[in-house]
């Protein structure tokens, strides 16, 4: 199983003990606004520059980095983070390769390049507990259940995983998935192109499209996955790192692990100060949409009430099972 528990006290794992030749400062201390404690502190010996590709554009799944960014974390622990966003390759390409030391996945993805490629890939925490993902369409396109999707169109980026979904959810509707039409969009306002008619239903995170339909008044549904089927909630998004790269650089590891926990805590407790953060990196962004989003988000960070950030191992394992049953990947993880 590639996947790094985190704890409550930070990223732990046997695999990240010191590197020789390096130098930990661990401390326990107060945040700047005294509100939010940390249980460790790893300053690097020197300044680190690591690169960071985001899964998407930026938006409030995001907001913890930039919050990070903004308050000083990483460079307070002498990490110089570069972020990008994809472009000709996936984080999980870039991760794997070299070319970016952490990225944003999902759970199935990084599941499929680790099992199908033999990525070294591995997840370093979870931006949320619990799936916020769904799939969403208008009130006047005809559709009610599911059951209803059955010569509809499906608007996405057109990914196996997507196919597989529709199919899980039609079969136990008892529908038929060979006559949904899929549409491939790849990176594109999925709000517009429902109300655009290009498209029927399409799958999204509430937290942002589904808080854009509410914000332009839409009549809409979204079908919340985790409600409808519980045995699909995932961890989505999640921090990864390169396997190889955290076993010779654990400090760095962890350092960017506490930063970005720290970030996204700040941004739990303090919502609207944080989207007017996200705002400042991302200016391109709708105002009132990131308000929203971020008031909608922030309580789920910390979804659970233990921390942000953590993970459990069955939850791996039940999603790995879904996987399997759907033929996305040939055989689980090894563990």
């Amino acid at each position: 199983m590639s996947l790094l528990l985190v704890g409550c006290g930070g990223a732990q794992s046997e695999n990240t003990g010191t590197a020789p030749g390096t130098q930990t400062s661990t401390t326990s201390t107060q945040t700047q606004t005294g509100s939010t404690p940390k249980t460790s502190f790893t300053k690097l010996p020197q300044k680190t520059k690591v690169v960071l590709m985001l899964d998407w554009t930026p938006n409030t799944n995001h907001t913890g980095i930039y919050v990070a960014l903004d308050k000083g974390y990483f460079k307070e622990r002498n990490l110089d983070v570069e972020i990008i966003q994809p472009s000709n390759v996936w984080p999980e390409q870039a991760v794997a390769g070299g070319k970016a030391q952490f990225g944003i996945s999902f759970q199935g993805s990084m599941t499929k390049y680790v099992v199908k490629e033999g990525a070294p890939l591995i997840a370093i925490a979870a931006i949320v507990q619990h799936d916020t993902s769904g799939f969403i369409w208008l009130n006047d396109s005809g559709i009610k259940t599911p059951k209803d999707w059955e010569n509809k169109r499906y608007g996405g980026w057109g990914g196996s995983s997507e196919k597989a979904m529709i199919s899980y959810i039609m079969k136990k509707y008892g529908a038929d998935p060979s006559t949904v039409k899929m549409i491939e969009l790849g990176v594109f306002d999925q709000i517009t192109g429902l109300v655009k008619k290009m498209y029927d239903f399409t799958w999204v995170f509430y937290g942002w499209e589904g808080i854009d339909a509410e914000l332009r008044g839409l009549d809409f549904t979204f079908f919340d996955l985790r409600q409808h089927f519980p045995e699909l909630d995932h961890y989505s998004p999640i921090f990864i790192t390169n396997k190889e790269y955290m076993k010779e650089h654990p400090d760095v590891v962890r350092a960017f692990v506490e930063a970005v926990s720290e970030g996204y805590t700040y941004a739990a407790q303090h919502p609207q100060e944080s989207a007017e953060i996200l705002l400042k990196y991302a200016p391109e962004l709708k105002k009132d949409l990131v308000e929203k989003s971020q008031e909608w988000l922030s309580p789920k960070y910390i979804w659970d009430g233990k921390c942000w950030g953590y993970m459990k191992k069955e939850v791996w394992d039940r999603y790995s099972d879904y996987m399997v049953e759907m033929g996305l990947i040939p055989q689980k993880p090894a563990d």
